[in-house]
């Protein structure tokens, strides 16, 4: 029998975190055995190492501003009703020709409401399909703004229960509840599956000594937003006992070039050579497993990749616009004393010294019962689930 194909739709707006995340379950299904096409529909990230069948990338889009609210294309402007119209289009002849096993839509129905002009037409034909593929929604632990609106809530519950199968939530219950963000968790009944979170294998050594590069990390996902941070970082630097220790400072595939070279002038009036400056690393999970304390924003992907390296942390969560993912999640773990926590809010130099002074004089984190293999875990359900539905 051949492989079992499947469509795994994702859509990042802001950030790239979605994306990372999609590629890293669509890597652990290839080596499942399935024959994955990932369709992207944001901006390339070129840097991104995909293990599928196939990438492909449709037309794309972003979000105009933090409020999400309107899309705009490759050079800035809003879309139009054309343009929509050619995205459905394709997206439904990519489904049509690769006639999968299985489609996974990231976030949407729980959010991604945007998308609605693509992805509503093709749950229709799916389906009204002869013999229809294993639908699933793959979603974070946690769910954004949209969470506050209980009508919104409502239609999301009535959109899932009218096409998917089941609900894959990139978590685990033991630490933030799916509940907690999405008031129709229990409805779900069945159908709704915490995987545990999904985080790229970690690198060998974790689990003997920790030996290399003994630095200060502090990032910011892909940069799109988190220059507050880096600037309250470079002038953290001589108020913390770290300030003999090189600070490496990762600026994010995202942040403009004018960002990137205001900071790095910032860097050498304060840091007097003792301040690196770079956008990404390739190996920056090894750098996270090595460093004294990272410093980052409270993303899930990095976030996991934290706790993955038992890092010692500090977490400033991003709070922009309506988000409460970040705040939400650098809370939980706050009060497992897993991590410390600087509010957006009250960032300053100061506080973020001080919370880096109490990061570096904690032990290195032991493992504990937070689960962090959602992408295996992911890939076993869905290989299960085809051979069920098709055998």
């Amino acid at each position: 029998m051949s492989e079992r194909r499947v469509l795994f739709y994702v859509q990042h707006l802001l950030g790239i975190g979605h994306l990372k995340r999609a590629a890293t379950i669509v890597d652990a299904m290839t080596r499942c055995g399935l024959e994955v096409t990932l369709v992207s529909g944001g901006f390339p990230v070129p840097s991104l190492v995909v293990n599928a069948r196939q990438l492909v990338q449709l037309p794309p889009a972003g979000a105009a501003d933090l409020s999400f609210r309107e899309l705009v294309d490759v050079r800035g402007q809003p879309v139009d009703e054309a343009w929509k119209r050619l995205r459905s289009d394709l997206l439904l002849d990519i489904w049509r020709r690769l006639q999968p096993d299985a489609v996974v839509l990231e976030l949407f129905p729980f959010g991604r409401r945007q998308m609605r002009f693509e992805l509503l037409p093709l749950l229709d034909a799916i389906k009204g399909a002869a013999q229809p593929p294993l639908l699933l929604s793959s979603v974070r632990d946690v769910l954004g703004g949209g969470q506050k609106d209980p009508t919104r809530q409502d239609q999301m519950l009535q959109i899932f229960n009218q096409y998917f199968d089941a609900l894959l939530v990139h978590g685990d219950p033991t630490v933030i509840p799916f509940g907690l963000t999405f008031r129709h968790a229990a409805q779900l009944g069945t159908r709704l599956h915490y995987t545990g979170y999904v985080v790229d294998p970690a690198p060998a050594q974790v689990a003997g000594a920790r030996v290399g590069v003994d630095e200060v990390l502090v990032s910011v996902g892909g940069g799109a937003v988190g220059r507050q941070l880096l600037e309250a970082a470079i002038r953290a630097r001589p108020l913390t006992t770290l300030s003999g220790l090189r600070w490496r400072l990762m600026a994010g595939l995202n942040a403009a070039q004018g960002t990137l070279a205001e900071l790095s002038a910032l860097a050498r009036a304060a840091g007097a050579g003792a301040i690196t400056i770079e956008r990404h690393r390739a190996d920056f999970a090894d750098l996270l497993q090595n460093c004294r304390v990272s410093v980052s924003q409270a993303g899930y992907n990095t976030t996991m990749e934290t706790l993955a390296a038992r890092a010692r942390a500090v977490l400033v969560p991003f709070a922009g616009g309506a988000e409460i993912e970040q705040s939400l999640r650098a809370r939980v773990l706050g009060q497992r004393g897993r991590v410390e926590v600087v509010e957006e809010s009250d960032l300053t130099p100061e506080k973020l010294a001080r919370a880096i002074d109490r990061a570096a004089l904690q032990p290195v984190l032991s493992a504990d019962s937070i689960r962090l293999d959602g992408a295996q875990r992911s890939a076993e359900l869905v290989s299960r689930w085809i051979a069920e539905r098709f055998s």
